[in-house]
């Protein structure tokens, strides 16, 4: 599969993620058929350029915010699933978490 083609399954799988949810980006990689890829979906989205892509909607698979506390994009993401009724409380969602990937769910969590 080539680049382009990723890259826009991967952001296929991002805009089909729900208002108010969220997705880790191992969990992103493999709805979009690309299992094991999630730096893949990491370095796409930190060169994004599409206004509309609701990023803010992936996150750590431990729920956590990737961005480093106080930062520019960690405030960004905290205030946008916020808008969107999404609990966020010390750079983690509460309430959910986001969607396991496939090694978590056969292999339990990571520590």
């Amino acid at each position: 599969m080539d680049s382009e083609t990723a890259a826009a399954r991967i952001r296929a799988a991002i805009r089909a993620i729900p208002k108010g949810q969220v997705a880790g980006y191992g969990e992103i990689a493999r709805r979009a058929g690309l299992p094991g890829r999630a730096r893949l979906v990491a370095r796409l989205l930190s060169e994004n350029e599409d206004a509309k892509l609701p990023w803010h909607r992936v996150l750590r698979s431990d729920g956590r915010i990737a961005f480093p506390e106080g930062s520019k994009g960690y405030r960004e993401q905290s205030q946008r699933l916020r808008a969107e009724g999404v609990t966020v409380e010390k750079g983690r969602v509460s309430g959910q978490r986001a969607a396991a990937t496939l090694d978590s769910q056969i292999w339990g969590p990571a520590d």
